[in-house]
């Protein structure tokens, strides 16, 4: 499928004629999730250290530059949500054969793509990066985008996972491996935020849809947290962070994330007990590091040397790999958090 022939979407007017809007925002996409399987040690996941036995790290590099077009298209978009949801999955495909990849992570970042496009396109300006205090404006749009999907976004979005092989929990009656399932949807006129909200108790991507992108959020911010705290004078200025904390951040944030939140993806593949064990872990570890400093509440904490953190992050790594646990739904979160960070001016 070749997304940019999809005839559910609907470029927005003056977007198409300023590429610059829409390169910016997915290079920052492709670069999220680029720096997000790079990122080590990330217990459990794939990353530049660790490979699964059928997915390996250079399929999610490959999955990263092919879906350029498509959230490109993003950008220019004000509609077809479903439809790009498919187009990416089927890039993403045709570029690898490790299964999935992203699919989660393309579930936010094309609604945070379309609204950074509406954001930026609205300034009239010729700088595009969203300060601090659009961040929650970039949710706001996302969230109406997504509540504004109609029953062909949910259709689409069934007859993706014909593509990704995603595994999930179907959404009570309308079962993922049933064909007649998009008759009943439309039948019903069920809308594809209509499918998020019945899945947001057990699906944190879907919960992210419904609660407008509260975790994307979160992340994004505590990036940048660890980011400016390491690299003093930059408390007002994401774009003068210094080093290569970035790999840093990312382990910090996805622990941290881990830990406030179950891994619905943990859940989905073993159970509540082993997703609540995997959180409980990443907050053990991090307490640990964080109290040897005396001040868990500061922000000085994260500043500490980070090979402190590393031998017991790794253990936790290697326990997660070896029972093939994979906290899958927090990296999408991740990816999210840094596409936004990026949006904002982060640089390393």
């Amino acid at each position: 499928m070749n997304p940019i022939d999809t005839g559910f979407i609907c470029p927005i007017p003056g977007l198409a004629e300023n590429p610059q809007i829409s390169s910016l925002i997915a290079r920052c996409a492709q670069l999220a999730m680029l720096l997000e399987v790079s990122a080590s040690p990330k217990p459990g996941n794939v990353d530049r250290e660790h490979n699964y036995p059928d997915t390996y790290f250079e399929h999610f590099i490959a999955s990263s530059v092919s879906v350029y077009p498509v959230i490109e298209l993003a950008a220019r978009s004000r509609n077809g949500i479903g439809a790009l949801i498919r187009s990416a999955v089927c890039e993403s495909s045709a570029w690898q054969k490790g299964g999935n990849t992203h699919f989660g992570a393309f579930l936010l970042l094309i609604p945070l793509s379309m609204a950074a496009g509406e954001l930026f396109n609205s300034r009239g300006k010729t700088q595009y990066k969203l300060l601090p205090d659009e961040f929650e404006a970039l949710a706001v749009h996302a969230h109406a985008f997504v509540q504004a999907t109609d029953c062909e976004d949910a259709v689409e979005f069934y007859r993706a996972f014909e593509v990704a092989g995603v595994r999930v929990n179907s959404v009570d009656e309308f079962n993922l491996g049933d064909p007649e399932s998009t008759s009943e949807l439309r039948a019903k006129e069920v809308t594809l935020y209509e499918l998020m909200d019945i899945a947001r108790g057990y699906d944190l991507i879907a919960n992210e849809w419904v609660t407008g992108f509260r975790r994307c959020l979160e992340g994004a911010n505590c990036i940048i947290e660890f980011m400016q705290a390491q690299s003093p004078g930059a408390e007002n200025s994401v774009s003068n962070c210094s080093g290569t904390g970035i790999n840093e951040a990312i382990v910090y944030t996805f622990l941290k994330l881990l830990s406030r939140h179950r891994d619905t993806f943990i859940e989905t593949k073993f159970d509540k007990d082993t997703a609540d064990y995997v959180s409980a872990r990443a907050g053990e570890i991090l307490s640990a590091w964080e109290e040897a400093s005396g001040n868990i509440e500061s922000s000085d904490n994260i500043t500490r040397d980070f090979e402190d953190l590393l031998p017991a992050v790794q253990e936790f790594d290697s326990e997660l790999l070896k029972k093939r646990i994979n906290p899958g739904s927090t990296a999408d979160t991740i990816i999210a958090g840094l596409f936004i960070a990026l949006l904002g001016g982060l640089r390393f």
